[in-house]
């Protein structure tokens, strides 16, 4: 009898312990991946934050016409005298960006979990440097028609106009030896030609735009980012006391493709030489149940990301372009 007792509570423990209705375990609970995901976006090194003002986003298009509309102080007088907002305007429409992953039901079946995770952590990786990616085609393509700065120029140009500003280029260009490997001095050379042009730009009131030296950014390529670095921090150059020894930092960006252009940024304005219009940030969803459409229909199991935001152009003021030849 105790033998009969025994042999029963063995086979309802059995059934008791069988996955309920046949559904697998797969090992990836959305929660714990969600966790795992944003632990290692946040954990990303990014560059974005320190070159464009943020701005939340709270509608579908945002209309920009405070740019270059700030007056400067005046006696009083007989009273105040109120200036509205320039004429020129910027429209800017936030995008959809969204990256998924399928995983076909079989790889997590024969026991690929550990891989899978590590395409998971891949993808928060690609989300986080997403923005980076997108400043970079901004200063690659800021030359080109149909990337505007607001005042209805590309964004490098060599007429910029608004108000009392005057005709201003922050597309510049500099001779050198070898474009893609200049030498400390000729970088160095370079760099100051930006920096001068720089500090020349003018409001629309005519009033100058950089008021100091502070929060400038060299952005390279990383075949320039020995040189550029070399250039900005060594103590003496071709046997001459460097005098912009200090006066900027370096970024390398890997996005930039051309091999003979850097970019001289000014970021610590009110607003910097882009902007990041943040509508909806990054979330991160999964389809991994056995009972899903995808999993039913096709086996397959799909983890995802989906934001909305848009990067665009803040002052041409504070940016050049030097392209090396």
């Amino acid at each position: 009898m105790n033998t009969l007792l025994i042999l029963a509570a063995v086979a309802i423990f059995a059934i008791l312990m069988r996955p309920a209705h046949g559904i697998t375990s797969t090992g990836l609970a959305t929660k714990g991946l969600r966790s795992e995901f944003f632990n290692r976006f946040d954990a990303a090194k990014t560059h974005y934050q320190d070159l464009v003002t943020i701005l939340k986003s709270t509608t579908k298009t945002e209309d920009y016409r405070w740019l270059g509309s700030v007056p400067q102080m005046r006696e009083w007088g007989a009273g105040r005298i109120a200036k509205g907002l320039r004429v020129e305007s910027y429209s800017v429409e936030n995008q959809k960006y969204e990256a998924t992953l399928e995983v076909d039901r079989d790889e997590i079946s024969d026991d690929q979990t550990g891989q899978i995770r590590i395409r998971i952590n891949e993808l928060a990786l690609r989300a986080a440097t997403h923005k980076d990616y997108l400043l970079a085609q901004l200063l690659i393509n800021g030359g080109s028609s149909g990337f505007l700065s607001y005042d209805g120029v590309t964004y490098f140009n060599d007429a910029h106009v608004s108000g009392a500003s005057g005709s201003q280029d922050n597309n510049l260009t500099f001779n050198v030896t070898t474009p893609a490997n200049p030498t400390t001095s000729e970088m160095r050379d370079a760099i100051m030609q930006a920096v001068t042009q720089m500090a020349g730009f003018k409001d629309d009131q005519g009033l100058p735009m950089m008021l100091d030296m502070s929060g400038l950014v060299l952005v390279v390529p990383p075949n320039h980012y020995f040189n550029a670095m070399e250039a900005v921090s060594a103590a003496i150059v071709v046997n001459t006391t460097n005098v912009i020894n200090g006066l900027a930092r370096v970024i390398s960006f890997p996005y930039l493709t051309a091999t003979d252009t850097f970019y001289l940024l000014k970021t610590d304005g009110v607003v910097r030489p882009f902007v990041l219009q943040d509508r909806e940030p990054v979330e991160f969803r999964s389809m991994d149940k056995d009972d899903s459409e995808e999993a039913f229909m096709r086996e397959k199991y799909l983890y995802g990301v989906r934001a909305r935001y848009r990067m665009t152009y803040g002052y041409p003021h504070y940016a050049i372009r030097t392209v090396l030849n």
